[in-house]
């Protein structure tokens, strides 16, 4: 719609941008002073986590004072990253590492790389509803390919290759997926890897939750793609997950791929990143100690997880009308619940009737049933006290 100047705004950006009627009504209930136990939780730096007073001291040194522009990033912080994955037992070549703002930035500087306007990426459903804005915003199409639940979560490289078209350029692997939990297996990553490599697409494996396997993982082997030298690959991760730091801004793209294709594969990608120069110098000199001295909220973050997924099977297993559906991974639980309400009339009900504010199914387009998915996230007493009445809610109308 154009202003009275007659100005017309990119349709890169949504004309309706409003919040929703769950965000409307849980704001009105804090505005009341009216209790709520949330259940969306995601922000690490609010959820009551052991953070060390000095954590972030390093992003103070009088060497981040001279500015060092890099286009991949300082190597002394690309090879701080490289140990990283090292120590979760995966080889990268710091020459093969750019660093960026975040994963949505790495996001689109990928489509840059790979798509012209119209393009198509491929992209899991059900996962988290930003991939959608990120490629309207560069100009391309998101085109989902489905993940099915059969005791675990599954992806079929059959229905990638029927969703790929001539315009497709890569398919995006999210491994722990949000909010499913799922890993991409050895052998799914393997057969995916066929389909992509005879097609000429890309794989974008966003692995941002990859160190918060849980207890007893569905999936026994995930795949590796940074291992990977038969397609072309680019591995995602960053600090705002890997130790709970996303005010810091630091995040990664490792490539992979045959050599030759990865050679020419980083020369644009370089080219991409010095247009935008966007990780601070202190960041990257502060990233080693980071990553080093970060463990301690990783491991706090995985313990919470593991104890809330615990939680949740014990107290789904004792509503018979609700179903936890086995995960991997991740920060967030899936429950199949009975279909009494249209989901987003459902939330509603829950958040005024139990005082406990969780998200639907729907925002995350799974397709078929009702879901509620809570994050595990959230501190254990606050957890187990939003999901039981949430649980018997069903349970009393069932």
């Amino acid at each position: 719609m154009p202003d009275p100047l007659g100005l017309r705004f990119s349709r890169r950006v949504p004309g309706h941008r409003a919040a929703n009627a769950l965000t409307l009504r849980a704001a009105d209930r804090r505005a009341r002073g009216l209790p709520t136990i949330d259940l969306t939780l995601s922000n690490p730096t609010r959820a009551d986590l052991p953070y060390p007073e000095t954590l972030l001291q390093p992003l103070g040194l009088a060497s981040g004072l001279q500015y060092r522009p890099e286009a991949l990033g300082l190597l002394e912080a690309r090879q701080a990253v490289a140990a990283d994955f090292a120590r979760r037992g995966v080889t990268v070549d710091p020459a093969h590492l750019a660093l960026t703002s975040s994963t949505s930035e790495a996001y689109s500087l990928l489509f840059k790389l790979l798509c012209d306007a119209g393009d198509e990426v491929l992209v899991p459903q059900p996962s988290y509803p930003l991939f959608e804005h990120l490629t309207r915003l560069d100009g391309i199409a998101s085109v989902p390919y489905p993940l099915e639940y059969h005791g675990r979560w599954t992806l079929d490289a059959d229905a990638v290759a029927r969703a790929c078209t001539p315009r497709t350029k890569a398919v995006l692997v999210v491994s722990p997926n949000n909010p499913t939990g799922s890993c991409v297996s050895a052998r799914e990553l393997a057969a995916l890897a066929d389909v992509c490599a005879s097609a000429g697409v890309a794989i974008i494996s966003d692995e941002v939750f990859a160190d918060y396997l849980l207890d007893s993982p569905a999936t026994a082997e995930p795949g590796v793609l940074a291992a990977r030298h038969d397609v072309l690959g680019f591995t995602l991760g960053g600090l705002s997950k890997s130790v709970g730091l996303p005010q810091v801004k630091v995040g990664w793209c490792a490539v992979s791929g045959p050599p030759s294709l990865v050679a020419d594969t980083m020369d644009r990608l370089e080219w991409l990143c010095d247009t935008y120069l966007s990780v601070s110098t202190p960041a990257q000199l502060a990233l080693g100690a980071l990553l080093q001295d970060g463990t301690v909220v990783r491991d706090a973050i995985r313990s919470r997880l593991r104890a809330n997924d615990r939680a949740c099977q014990q107290l789904v297993d004792a509503h018979p009308s609700c179903q936890y559906l086995r995960a991997d991974g991740g920060w967030s639980a899936v429950i199949r619940v009975p279909t009494l309400l249209p989901e987003d009339a459902l939330v509603l009900a829950l958040l005024d009737e139990t005082s406990v504010l969780v998200h639907p199914g729907y925002f995350f387009d799974f397709s078929v049933g009702s879901y509620l998915v809570p994050s595990l996230l959230v501190p254990e007493p606050a957890f187990r006290a939003g999901l039981e009445p949430l649980l018997s809610w069903f349970s009393a109308r069932v």
